[in-house]
């Protein structure tokens, strides 16, 4: 059960750290077919591009697709660090106020 929030007791919140790999990782997808897209965009007419992909251009759409992911990855990072607040425990952001705040990690229980 996700933990309330500290401003508006409410239970729908949000573990950032979940949120922040998934975000990373789409945002790096996307990045990369966006680069590469943009690396093989035909200037001709558009019959020629249905009809066959020209090999001499994977190249191009290779490095644009890791430098558009290394692009994305970096954008996602940089936006989830200005979310997450400071301190230790679990970063939480509240769904229904906003608030984003540390959960606190539960005490270690002890062997005996």
């Amino acid at each position: 059960m996700p933990p309330s929030c500290t401003r508006c007791a409410s239970l729908r919140t949000l573990n950032l750290e979940t949120a922040q790999r998934v975000g990373v990782v789409g945002s790096t997808l996307l990045g990369s077919a966006i680069g590469a897209w943009r690396a093989t965009a035909m200037t001709g007419p558009l019959s020629l591009a249905i009809t066959r992909f020209p090999l001499a251009k994977l190249p191009a759409a290779l490095m644009g697709a890791v430098a558009g992911g290394q692009t994305g990855s970096r954008i996602a990072h940089s936006l989830f660090e200005q979310w997450l607040p400071l301190g230790n425990g679990t970063p939480r952001l509240c769904l229904s106020c906003g608030q984003a705040f540390r959960y606190p990690y539960p005490p270690l229980a002890s062997a005996y």
